[in-house]
């Protein structure tokens, strides 16, 4: 990291008509560095960022850039001068493809556009995004997901090599594995000597990759260039807050406590996002979708919800066949959702704050007139529960919110309906700690009141803290129905990953099985057989009841419930044969290509003849290395 900063902002100061977005605010990053921005919701986070940017321009203060003057009047000249910005809320043409897109500045550029040097270039991109299979460069930007078009946001700003990047919760809805990914590459542009700027709610993320941090406070700057390593995460937050917020998890999950089942769905498919999904929801339960972006958890909702035509499969609420073919059905029926894009799907710029609280009302009533009287005593509770002033919400544009102050605008709409179900995708994305919170505990509240609660979540920790349990989705299809008691963030990765990705592991499952018959399988092992210890069964091939190891894909059972206790409470080298003589297994332990531990690939055989293990293990060990 340099000693000479590479921007100075000091004293910057803005007005949005009477909103002082900031008062005072100071910035200082140096080249070779990753710089956290933090603050709480309306810190000003976002409007500093949106300064250097120059996309919004500074009534006050002072920029230098590289030493000299800086005052960028719109974002040619940023981008010009070196400074590119991955924006929380997208920039994308919706017309135009993913490669047109990644290289949209270059549009101005002499030399215009050149498809084949920008389409070798892209590819380099996503593929160290680890998304060069799941992102087409000539799909158009509109019919992409939320979180794929944050992808498209951060390959574009990778694409213009600047010397400083801005990253505005450019992990909001990354999975962990894209998260860990980005993290790489940010670790590169850290040691090729560019400035970076991390904005980002996550403090876990704070910690692991950036070296110093500034927070804002209200428009102001109450802590400058700490070096990260020197604080703790208790101390981060009473800096954001100005007052303890208490985080970390928490064990109150709500069960659905043998209540009757609200909503159910058997192999719901919806090509080709969407493929064999099932699951059953309880009255007062909080149930979780989890996997990664593309796994097609957000377009199962939309299914739900009317938004989306079923090509199979059939849904129930309490018990009776639901098919709505437009999401006034599902709202007249009781469900409600909070969509992910917020920006796109919930709020109308055009309406006042109060005409879009009233929105989801408005769908739900049958007859005449607006009937907002009878909502006005409830909205008022939800208000004063979820800490929004009301006094504001006579102002005229939902947009001159924080993300936070948005969110629980969207979230206050549907609660006022009441509903019997309540569907949520990515329902704290893009908030701090304090709003989390805040909707953490509504959501409990909710659904102890009776209120089935459907939650997709690309943050693992949020769906381990809220949900009872969490029904894994990869490629389009139901995994695993599993306890979050059961669960962590790294076997609900693994659960998670896609399966079409995992191809290499699949087919030597599959060759395994071929040359030797028997069962292979990979899995995690969690504890021993004496500590009532259990595996985890990521994915299983073959169908040989002499080698049955007494569990399918998806399962979890308990060591000593399994047909291969001896092989699970103590791996050797060599092939373990069971008591009573059938089967032997032989386990091998993988790792990812940063030396985490991901399990072990074995193969339960029955018979007295084995094949050397030694070969076997080489020859494991060499295709995991190339995948993981």
């Amino acid at each position: 990291m340099s000693d000479t900063a590479l921007l100075s902002a000091r004293g910057i100061e803005k007005i949005f008509d009477r909103t002082r977005a900031l008062a005072c605010a100071s910035l200082e990053v140096r080249a070779g560095e990753v710089h956290g921005l933090l603050g709480a919701n309306g810190a000003g986070k976002s409007t500093l960022s949106r300064v250097l940017s120059g996309q919004v321009r500074h009534d006050r203060g002072e920029i230098f850039w590289r030493g000299a003057p800086y005052a960028p009047r719109r974002p040619r000249e940023a981008i010009e001068a070196g400074i590119g910005m991955v924006m929380q809320e997208t920039s994308l043409a919706p017309d135009l493809t993913v490669l047109e897109n990644i290289f949209l500045p270059a549009l101005a550029r002499p030399g215009g556009f050149r498809p084949r040097a920008f389409r070798a270039q892209a590819e380099a991109i996503l593929e160290g995004l680890g998304q060069a299979q799941s992102l087409p460069l000539e799909a158009e930007v509109r019919s992409l997901s939320a979180a794929q078009r944050q992808l498209v946001e951060i390959a574009k700003t990778l694409a213009m090599e600047a010397a400083l990047i801005i990253f505005d919760e450019p992990t909001a809805s990354l999975s962990p594995g894209e998260v860990e990914r980005l993290f790489d590459i940010i670790t590169r542009l850290r040691e090729e000597g560019r400035g970076i700027v991390f904005v980002s709610h996550r403090l876990e993320e704070v910690f692991a990759i950036t070296n110093r941090v500034t927070v804002l406070r209200e428009g102001r700057t109450v802590a400058a260039s700490i070096p990260t390593a020197s604080l703790t995460q208790a101390e981060l937050i009473r800096l954001m807050a100005g007052q303890d917020v208490s985080g970390g998890r928490t064990s109150s999950r709500t069960t659905a406590n043998g209540q009757e089942v609200v909503l159910e769905a058997r192999h719901l498919a919806a090509p080709p996002k969407v493929r064999d999904v099932s699951f059953t929801l309880h009255r007062g339960e909080i149930l979780g979708l989890g996997g990664l972006v593309g796994a097609g958890r957000s377009e199962t909702l939309e299914i739900l919800f009317g938004l989306r035509a079923p090509a199979g499969g059939e849904m129930r609420l309490e018990g009776r066949p639901f098919a709505p073919h437009r999401p006034r059905e599902a709202i007249r029926a009781g469900l409600a959702l909070v969509p992910e894009d917020r920006r796109g799907q919930s709020i109308v710029p055009d309406l006042s704050v109060q005409e879009n609280l009233f929105l989801a009302h408005l769908a739900a009533r049958r007859g005449f007139g607006v009937g907002l009287r009878d909502r006005e005593a409830e909205a008022r509770r939800l208000l004063e529960r979820l800490d929004l002033p009301a006094g504001r919400l006579d102002e005229a544009s939902m947009l001159a919110f924080s993300g936070g102050m948005q969110q629980k605008i969207i979230l206050a709409r549907w609660l006022l309906l009441k509903p019997r179900v309540l569907l949520l995708d990515e329902p704290t994305k893009g908030v701090d700690i304090g709003t989390r919170r805040s909707i953490y505990d509504m959501l409990r509240e909710v659904a102890a009141s009776g209120t089935a609660v459907l939650v997709v979540s690309s943050d693992f920790e949020e769906l381990l803290e809220l949900c009872a349990r969490i029904v894994v989705i990869s490629d389009g299809t139901t995994i695993a129905d599993v306890e979050s008691a059961l669960l962590d963030e790294t076997k609900l990765t693994l659960f998670a990953a896609p399966r079409s990705s995992m191809g290499a592991v699949s087919s030597l499952l599959a060759a395994l099985v071929a040359e030797y018959g028997g069962v292979a399988f990979w899995g995690l092992i969690d504890g021993s057989l004496t500590e009532g210890g259990r595996f985890y069964c990521l994915a299983r091939v073959g169908e040989d009841s002499a080698a049955e190891p007494g569990f399918r894909a998806g399962e979890t059972p308990l060591i000593a419930a399994t047909r291969i206790p001896a092989a699970l409470s103590a791996p050797k080298e060599g092939f373990v044969r069971e008591a009573g003589g059938s089967p032997a297994t032989l386990l091998v332990p993988v790792k990812s290509h940063r030396g985490h531990a991901l399990g072990w690939i074995g193969l339960s055989l029955a018979g007295a003849s084995l094949p050397e293990p030694a070969p076997l293990r080489q020859r494991i060990g060499a295709v995991i290395a190339h995948e993981m």
